[in-house]
């Protein structure tokens, strides 16, 4: 039985695959193909790690802005979310952080209602 050799087509249609992944790539990471392939296979992992950092800085972001309203209050970041436990009000840090930059009235009324538990 004769040797089956793997298809020129299928190849270069893989290789070109891979170059139009790295377009925009600096120097021989774009032209060529094992070079591409390693920088490829490398950005695809920052951007999978990125994903997950992204939603970490999302959550910092929010406790700061959360924090800076509350030093007006007078109360610490960590107590006012032990008191909101306590208050039984169920707003997650995004929402807080956005009534606290467009809805400071809304968001004095929680501090208010949650100091009431401490």
């Amino acid at each position: 039985m004769p040797r089956s050799k793997g298809s020129g087509v299928r190849t270069r249609r893989r290789h070109k695959k891979i170059l139009n992944l790295a377009k925009g790539y600096r120097g021989t990471r774009s032209k060529l193909q094992k070079r591409a392939h390693e920088a490829v296979l490398r950005a695809g992992e920052h951007a999978f790690e990125g994903r997950k950092n992204k939603k970490r800085d999302m959550k910092k972001l929010w406790i700061v802005r959360i924090n800076a309203a509350l030093s007006k209050h007078d109360i610490m970041y960590s107590r006012f979310m032990a008191g909101l436990k306590k208050a039984k009000i169920d707003l997650n840090r995004k929402m807080l952080a956005e009534m606290a930059i467009n809805d400071p009235k809304g968001f004095k009324e929680v501090v208010e209602k949650v100091k009431k538990f401490l």
